[in-house]
């Protein structure tokens, strides 16, 4: 496949019932954000450089579009105690302990509530769509609502597994159907370190009491 490289303005407008096509294209090496709209008469406008309120992202400069997501993976909250009393409330809410609760949170996004993975989760707790929509989590990128939907599905997985954090953990991170098919920790080296360092930082926490 071969890409056309865009800088200032790329428009092209086609009628669904005609042949009617129009592309203007300038120079340049750079890819940017395509933006869509369909107007009144079934016309479908495409352009790099909206100045229509009704023009919505279509297709995003896949380079730009990793980069933010791996600035947003790994930045940090700047003050992360700022949280304490949300996860406090949410492991008392749900009955889960807070030091995992912190241990799992420190892991999946750093304490970073708009930390996005490359596969798609978000926020604190790192909470998929599709988990998302299960637990009725409006706004992934709502700590209260990220972090009240992770605690929540904490609270089921160790429901699940009698209590066992570690099975509860590996199946927060590679899904309760992988841990069920293979009758406990998957044989996942993701999986494997994820609970390992989930384990780690819950310990942490509870000696330091913090």
């Amino acid at each position: 496949m071969q890409f056309i490289s865009i800088t200032t303005f790329f428009h092209i407008a086609f009628r669904l019932n005609t042949a009617i096509l129009f592309v203007v294209l300038m120079s340049g090496s750079v890819m940017a954000d395509i933006y869509r709209y369909e107007d009144e008469e079934g016309i479908v406008h495409f352009t790099d450089a909206p100045t229509d309120k009704r023009f919505k992202i279509f297709m995003r400069d896949l380079r730009k579009d990793k980069e933010l997501r791996t600035k947003l993976k790994y930045a940090s909250s700047v003050n992360p105690t700022e949280f304490e009393q949300l996860i406090k409330n949410c492991s008392e809410k749900y009955g889960v302990n807070p030091s995992l609760v912190k241990a799992v949170i420190h892991a999946e996004s750093g304490y970073n509530p708009n930390a996005v993975s490359s596969k798609g989760a978000s926020g604190l707790m790192q909470l998929m769509p599709s988990t998302a929509k299960s637990l009725k989590v409006v706004d992934r990128f709502n700590p209260k609502d990220n972090v009240e939907g992770g605690v929540k599905y904490l609270r089921f997985l160790l429901d699940t597994f009698r209590g066992d954090v570690s099975l509860a953990v590996a199946a927060y991170n590679a899904g309760l159907s992988k841990v069920a098919k293979y009758g406990g920790i998957p044989p996942y080296n993701e999986t494997r370190v994820y609970v390992s360092r989930v384990l780690s930082y819950m310990k942490s926490y509870q000696e330091s009491g913090i």
